[in-house]
């Protein structure tokens, strides 16, 4: 049941909420008091979330929104401002990746594919919701990168695409940190490590889950509550004074 918590009276945008690591936080601020926009391509799942956040108490927004087109992404802040009049919370969290593949076998479609989707996704709803926080100084703004954005698999081959989009989400946190930071706005960076969502669960059997998690100092696997909970820290009060910051999830795999 929802009630009092960290995010109460607050609005929150997460996109990518329809599944895995963006529906855990959508709902995790919904418990915590937040009002919530839903917003993602996949319109059936994510009806299937806000039903769910409803059905425990919680507000719910769900939009049907392609992220990586500036007029999708305008309609979706207009109507959360239509519903709740204000943003104060941003996450980006939509984003994927095709396959491993070595640099010789990216086509130039695959790679721009890519980077739309994980970069410039992010690019164009912080620009739409940026002078929002920034006229009522005050803001929170997580962006979902990957372990891979800090360095390279140990394996030959690489999400590439994936790995430099996110490396520029990265890149990106800390630039609107330096600049929006004046305007009481605090921009920060999840970078989770291989996450036990049902997509790798359906992929891989028991014994290859196994083998990597025993590979991680903390031996297992973070699941997509560990990044939501990590996430709604940099959204509550708890985090007013950190910014710029890149926090990894990941039991320890990224240790060097």
């Amino acid at each position: 049941m929802v009630g009092a918590g960290r995010l109460s009276g607050s609005t929150a945008i997460v996109t990518g909420a329809s599944a895995g690591i963006g529906e855990a936080i959508a709902k995790t601020f919904a418990r915590e008091g937040a009002a919530v926009a839903i917003a993602s391509r996949n319109l059936p799942e994510a009806k299937r979330v806000g039903a769910e956040i409803e059905a425990a108490g919680g507000a719910a927004l769900v939009l049907q929104a392609d992220v990586t087109r500036s007029q999708d992404v305008d309609g979706m802040v207009k109507a959360v401002l239509d519903r709740w009049g204000t943003v104060d919370i941003l996450v980006n969290g939509v984003g994927g990746w095709q396959r491993l593949a070595p640099v010789t076998d990216i086509a130039e479609e695959e790679w721009d594919r890519i980077i739309t989707l994980n970069l410039k996704s992010a690019f164009l709803c912080v620009r739409a919701v940026a002078r929002i926080m920034m006229e009522k100084n005050k803001g929170r703004i997580i962006n979902l990168a990957s372990q891979s954005g800090s360095g390279p698999n140990p394996g030959t081959n690489s999400n590439i695409p994936y790995a430099c989009a996110k490396a520029g989400l990265i890149a990106l946190t800390k630039h609107l940190a330096k600049q929006l930071g004046p305007y009481g706005i605090t921009v920060n960076t999840v970078s989770p490590g291989t996450t036990l969502t049902a997509r790798v669960k359906n992929v891989w059997d028991a014994a290859t889950i196994e083998k990597k998690a025993s590979a991680n100092p903390l031996r297992c696997l973070v699941d997509a509550q560990d990044t939501a909970d990590a996430v709604l820290f940099l959204a509550s009060d708890g985090s007013r004074h950190i910014t710029g910051v890149n926090l990894n999830v990941n039991a320890g795999s990224a240790i060097i």
